[in-house]
C-alpha cells in the first residue's frame, strides 16, 4: 500500500484483511469506482458489482482465485455496469502483432522519453527461471519479474 501511495495512489486498499467494498465506498463518498480491473475473479466478481459505480466498467484481467463464481447480476443491471475481459491468449497471431505495433508506436516512445518507467521487482538468469517462477506464484512481489539471457 505504502509503494502504491509512492507511486501517486491517492487511496491504497489491504483488500486481503480489509472489506475493500466499503473501502471503496467510504474513499468515493459513496459513489463507487468508475473501473475495476479486476486479477482474482471468484467471489471477488459479485463484490466488484457492490464496488462500482452507476455505470462503471469492470474489466477481468486474470484469474489469480478461480474464474467459476455465483454471482446476483441484479447490480449489473440496476447500476447499467460494463462488465467485460481481456487476454492476449485467446487472440490471434495477427491480432498479437497489431499489438505489439501499437505498443511499438505509442508505449516505446514514452518509455525512452522517460515519461513511464516500469517497475521491477527482480531479475533472474535464465538458468533461475524455476526460482522467479516461485518468486511470482508467492505474490509477495511489487511490479515485473524478469529473466535474463546472458
Amino acid at each position: 500500500m505504502e509503494f502504491c501511495t509512492r507511486l501517486g495512489a491517492d487511496v491504497a486498499i489491504d483488500y486481503k484483511n480489509d472489506d475493500f467494498v466499503q473501502e471503496v465506498l467510504f474513499a468515493t463518498v459513496g459513489t463507487g469506482a468508475n473501473v475495476i480491473l479486476d486479477m482474482v475473479g471468484g467471489t471477488y466478481i459479485e463484490r466488484n458489482f457492490e464496488a462500482a459505480a452507476v455505470e462503471g466498467r469492470i474489466v477481468q484481467i486474470g484469474f489469480m482465485d478461480t474464474p467459476l463464481a455465483t454471482a446476483s447480476f441484479r447490480l449489473l443491471m440496476t447500476k447499467r455496469l460494463v462488465y467485460t475481459g481481456s487476454t492476449l491468449r485467446a487472440r490471434s497471431n495477427e491480432d498479437k502483432a497489431r499489438l505489439a505495433h501499437e505498443v511499438e508506436m505509442n508505449a516505446i516512445p514514452l518509455l525512452r522519453q522517460g515519461s513511464y518507467k516500469p517497475i521491477v521487482d527482480r531479475t533472474f538468469p535464465l538458468a533461475q527461471a524455476a526460482d522467479a517462477h516461485r518468486r511470482m506464484e508467492s505474490r509477495q512481489h511489487i511490479g515485473k519479474i524478469v529473466l535474463t539471457m546472458s
